[in-house]
């Protein structure tokens, strides 16, 4: 019987718990399938969720799992908690791939959910990997099965299933965040693998350095699965009775496997952080994300893009020079590309964490967006409109306008903005880097309108 198939009625938790045993693996399962936890109790890491006063071995004990999302990154342990629960849980066990399961399969297998419980009292589990594949046609279709009841939903996902997971369907399953195995949980569960005679390497009469294992689990990047597979290869390069030191670790991972998805939550997380910490002007921070997200093979152009946006959005006119510098490291990268161009880029997240902040600009534009929503066709004063014809002067195009430059205070006292809008204040500079300086002659210029307008109107 497949691990992934518990169709007979009758085959309860005692028959899922002797299935996926090490005598029934195929010869060449990789390693990470061989040593796969088969209970809670051999599942390294997780202790939030797994360990003694973990909610998921109080569900199953209960036999009470409610409907979930495992959310987590690769080789945190989502397929194998499913596997789990399946064995140790009197439900029968379907499994479905986002990527290749359509909405006619999914509700035939609901409706055969339905006559099992209506029959037997017995709930199906159903296990959807990479549940944020399946788009919102396919997430409804669990919907009404979900709330009868007669099915408990386990779904995989390594993105945020508050983006990737329909509200409705969300609301209703109970979210548990995986974490990256930690470098000691790591090293544990490759001398585990080492150790194992039954399932793992331990007939091979290996041994292993410490250095090494170490530097597997950094490799691996908190990712179970990744760590395993690296183990295995290592072990191949060793020979049986070899052993495993940091030079064949190298040589079977030339470079490390950062977990990056360019278009996932990894993405987001990594750019957020950059971001933030030039907002916080920490340029130790700041170098550390841009390697990290160049080293993962993030596009360099679109870091560039970021940068600039920033220079305008969190630097502003407090460093008018942030601005071009940021262009500069663009036009740099373009020209000289992978790797010399990175070191403009470099000096532009440099030069962005050490400029003095200001959002000010950021937000005059914000507001007058906002003022254009509410008063979107506003004439302009006609004091400031061209008067090319005679009959635009005769209308009052241009009356009263004043040519600045003729004025000795070098502005005319004119109001430009529409009268609906009179006096109304959207730039507001800081007192940080040169905006200190633009903050007193916007206060000179106004005083000086104010002035000039004065003299006119005695």
């Amino acid at each position: 019987m497949s691990l992934f198939d518990d169709t007979e009625p009758a085959a309860g938790p005692a028959a899922r718990r002797a299935a996926g045993t090490a005598g029934e693996a195929a010869p060449g399962t990789p390693l990470a399938e061989r040593i796969r936890p088969r209970n809670l109790d051999e599942v390294v890491g997780q202790a939030a969720v797994v360990g003694p006063s973990g909610f998921l071995r109080r569900a199953i004990a209960e036999d009470r799992v409610p409907s979930l999302v495992f959310w987590g990154p690769p080789g945190s342990g989502k397929t194998t908690l499913a596997l789990i629960i399946a064995r140790e849980t009197d439900a029968r066990f379907v499994p479905f791939s986002a990527v290749t399961a359509g909405i006619k399969e999914v509700k035939e297998v609901m409706a055969d959910a339905a006559r099992l419980r209506r029959a037997t009292g017995r709930r199906t589990l159903v296990f959807v990997d990479e549940i944020h594949r399946f788009n919102k046609a396919q997430q409804d279709a669990f919907l009404p099965w979900v709330e009868r009841g007669d099915i408990v939903l386990v779904g995989a996902t390594t993105e945020n299933p508050s983006f990737e997971v329909i509200s409705a369907l969300l609301s209703r399953c109970r979210v548990v965040v995986l974490e990256p195995l930690p470098e000691a949980d790591t090293v544990r569960l490759l001398e585990r693998a080492l150790a194992d005679a039954e399932r793992g390497l331990g007939g091979l009469g290996l041994t292993a350095e410490p250095e090494a294992l170490a530097a597997l689990a950094r490799l691996a990047d908190g990712d179970a699965r990744a760590a395993l597979n690296l183990l295995e290869l290592a072990a191949a390069e060793a020979g049986r009775g070899g052993a495993i030191d940091a030079a064949t670790v190298h040589r079977v991972a030339q470079r490390r496997a950062l977990r990056y998805d360019k278009a996932g939550e990894e993405h987001f997380n990594l750019i957020s952080a950059l971001h933030k910490s030039l907002r916080e002007s920490d340029p130790d921070a700041a170098l550390y994300w841009l390697a990290r997200m160049l080293a993962a093979g993030e596009e360099p152009h679109y870091l560039a893009r970021r940068m600039v946006r920033f220079a305008s959005e969190d630097v502003g006119l407090a460093d008018p020079a942030a601005l071009p510098q940021a262009l500069a490291a663009w036009d740099s990268y373009r020209r000289l590309g992978t790797p010399e161009g990175e070191l403009a880029l470099a000096q532009a997240a440099l030069y962005l964490a050490l400029a003095p902040k200001s959002n000010a600009a950021y937000k005059a534009y914000g507001a007058a967006r906002q003022a254009v929503e509410e008063n979107p066709a506003e004439a302009p004063p006609k004091a400031i409109l061209n008067a090319p014809t005679r009959l635009m002067k005769g209308l009052g195009y241009g009356a009263g306008y004043v040519y600045a430059h003729d004025v000795e205070e070098g502005v005319g006292g004119i109001d430009c903005l529409p009268e609906a809008l009179a006096g109304t204040r959207f730039y507001r500079p800081t007192d940080r880097g040169f905006e200190a300086e633009l903050g007193e002659r916007l206060e000179r210029f106004r005083e000086l309108r104010e002035a000039v307008k004065g003299r006119r109107e005695e």
